[in-house]
Formats: structure tokens, C-alpha cells, sequence
């Protein structure tokens, strides 16, 4: 291979499986970027979605190298680095979330210092900024151009496979529990517990100190939420009633009136009206209801509640930067790892194999294994 070729899985069309090819290794042009050497890198739902033509119109043209899900080693950076890229070093381990890539620093998202864990001069949620993996090359490669102000140092006791996932399912569920702002000893609801989100959730709440209902309506997410050994209350929402879990979660704390009963705030992760109302008549009146899923059709919500019940519909997308540096430091603080399923890079198809079956955690590939 040449001296500035690599290898990389690519997509060459909609609902067609990944080709390894050897594709011209990326170069830094801006003071704002940094090349890494891959060390492991996740398979999300969005990458399956934008594999079948979901995300038009991204990519943006093919091949297309996927995955915003980044591990890896700061192995150069720019001649005359931003203040940003300064704050790197050559050889530090760090992820990337998928955006801002190049976010500009000048609209009105980039300059809000309203929100909590605001970043300094720009946002993750600039709409002017690219995304790894989507709008632009991603993570599937040896080597990928990240942007300084879209990375976290990955602490010393945290493996690469296990520091991937967290760049996209980590902060989102984070993102969405701080979203919450509850208190410890306060309860939470995770609709969707045993997903590759909700695990990390119930792990996350621990850490958080919240009283954690953890509801799912499947065999295998059931089973993965339950091994995990957290403190929370594991529920089957094919078995359990709304009324009948508020009725238990009221007694457990002294209450009479219905209206006081129930969670402080739930958090929805799956896509179905069933999981939703589980969820959002769940919440004790005045609290949040969360939202982190995209149901395609939307969901139905009762204005009764809303404005007798005072319940709030919120959404969020992942969490500042900020915030990703501090979810890092609970997770070594907490020993939290995600559960993974783990291939080597040439293996990716067959990763995506596993991910279809839906067996629940995150899928990642590891460059420095070997294929048997």
C-alpha cells in the first residue's frame, strides 16, 4: 500500500454490505484539526439507517466510510494549532463525537452560553458544522481528521472498545438524565433499559445517585438490564401496568394522592406509542418526560396531561463537550463500561450480522485484533 494510502470499509451503495478498499489517507487543512490512528470504532443505529438511505442527503456522495464512533491516538496536529488543538498532545488517547466538525463560532447556536455545560465560543449542535460519518468520512479506517473541539481524553483505565460507544450512546443518555435535572435519591424511569443507550443509562444513574426504574418489554434487553447488577428496579412492561407500578412506587414512599406517585422524570429511548405512554404516565405531575428517540410516525401526546398534569415534553441531542470530558471522568471515576459485542475491523459485516439479530449493547470493531 503507498505511503499515503489506507485501508477503510466503505459503503459503494445504499443496502450493500461493507468493502475494505485503500483509499487516500486524510490530511490536516485547518488549525482546528487533528489526525488520529483508529484504535476501535462503533456500529450505531444511524449507521444502519443511513446503510439503507434513511439520512439523505447524507452521505453525501461514495464510497462513504461510516461510523461516528471514535477511538483513537492524536498522532499529528496542524503547523499552527487553534487554541483548541493546543490543549492536545501527540499520542493522547481521545474519542470524537460525530459532530461539530468545523462548527462556524459565529451563529446563534455557537454563541448561546444559556444552556447548562455550555462550550466556549462553539456548539455541538451548530447547523453550519459537519458530522463524521455522515456528512463526512468517519471512523471505519486507519486514520481519521477530527475537529479539536469535538474530542475528550479517554482516561488511562478505559479501553478504546469500551470508550467508542460513548462518544455517541454515552453522552446522548447522559446528556438526557442531566437534561432531567434531578437531584440524587430522586427516581428516573429508562423506557428502553436493556437497549445499547438505556444499560448505559441504568449504569449512569447509579453513579448519579437516582432510584432507577428500568423498563423494557423484551426477553434479551431484559436480561442484559438485570445482569448488569445496578440498583435499579427492573420492570416488564408486558406484565406490569402503569397504575399497578405507581400504586407500588407511591406506597414505597409514603404517598396517598395518585398525582404525587410515580418518577420524577422518565427518559424515552424506544420508538413505539406503547413505550411512550408507559413512560410519560409514569412521570409524577410537574416532572420531565425526555425524549431521545425519532419515531418516524411521531408520538401521540394527551394536551389533558399537559396541562393538567403539568408534564413536560422535552427533547435533547447528546451533550456539550464539556459534558463528554465529565461523563469520561464518572466513567473511570464509576469503573462504568458499556456491553459490547467486539470484532476485529475486517469483520465488520459480520458485526452488522450480530447487531440485526438484536441482542442489545453496542457493537464495535478494534483495529489492533487480528482476524482468525
Amino acid at each position: 500500500m503507498a505511503k499515503h494510502q489506507m485501508k477503510a470499509q466503505v459503503i459503494e451503495a445504499f443496502n450493500s454490505p461493507y468493502v475494505i478498499k485503500d483509499v487516500p489517507k486524510p490530511e490536516i487543512e485547518d488549525e482546528n484539526e487533528v489526525l488520529l490512528k483508529l484504535h476501535a470504532a462503533g456500529y450505531c443505529h444511524t449507521d444502519g439507517m443511513m446503510c439503507s438511505g434513511q439520512c439523505k442527503p447524507d452521505p453525501p456522495k461514495f464510497p462513504h466510510i461510516n461510523s461516528h464512533e471514535i477511538a483513537g491516538e492524536i498522532v499529528a496536529l496542524h503547523s499552527k494549532p487553534s487554541k483548541y488543538a493546543q490543549e492536545y498532545n501527540i499520542g493522547e488517547r481521545v474519542i470524537s463525537t460525530g459532530r461539530p466538525f468545523h462548527p462556524c463560532g459565529k451563529c446563534f447556536e455557537c454563541l448561546d452560553t444559556t444552556r447548562p455545560g455550555y462550550d466556549d465560543g462553539y456548539s455541538i449542535v451548530c447547523p453550519h458544522c459537519s458530522f463524521n460519518g455522515m456528512s463526512k468520512d468517519g471512523g471505519f479506517a486507519e486514520y481519521v481528521v477530527v475537529d479539536a473541539r469535538q474530542v475528550a481524553r479517554i482516561p488511562n483505565n478505559v479501553k478504546a472498545t469500551d470508550a467508542a460507544p460513548l462518544s455517541c450512546a454515552g453522552i446522548t443518555i447522559y446528556g438526557a438524565l442531566k437534561k432531567a435535572a434531578l437531584q440524587p435519591g430522586q427516581r428516573v424511569a429508562i423506557i428502553g433499559a436493556g437497549g445499547g443507550l438505556g444499560h448505559l443509562g441504568l449504569r449512569f444513574a447509579d453513579a448519579m445517585g437516582y432510584r432507577t426504574i428500568g423498563v423494557d418489554a423484551a426477553d434479551g434487553p431484559l436480561d442484559l438490564a438485570r445482569s448488569l447488577g445496578t440498583k435499579a428496579d427492573i420492570v416488564d412492561a408486558r406484565t406490569t401496568k402503569v397504575e399497578e407500578l405507581k400504586t407500588r412506587l407511591g406506597q414505597e414512599d409514603g404517598k396517598s394522592v395518585r398525582e404525587e406517585m410515580g418518577v420524577d422524570a422518565a427518559v424515552i429511548l424506544v420508538e413505539n406509542q406503547k413505550g411512550f405512554d408507559f413512560g410519560f404516565d409514569l412521570v409524577k405531575n410537574h416532572g420531565p418526560c425526555v425524549v431521545v428517540s425519532y419515531a418516524e410516525a411521531g408520538f401521540r401526546i394527551s394536551s389533558r396531561d399537559l396541562v393538567y398534569r403539568d408534564i413536560r415534553v422535552v427533547g435533547t441531542i447528546l451533550g456539550s463537550i464539556k459534558m463528554l470530558q465529565e461523563m469520561m471522568d464518572l466513567v473511570a471515576k464509576n469503573d462504568i463500561r458499556p456491553v459490547t459485542t467486539v470484532l476485529p475491523f475486517e469483520k465488520l459485516n459480520e458485526l452488522v450480522e450480530e447487531y440485526n439479530k438484536g441482542k442489545g449493547g453496542k457493537f464495535v470493531v478494534e483495529m489492533a485484533l487480528q482476524c482468525q
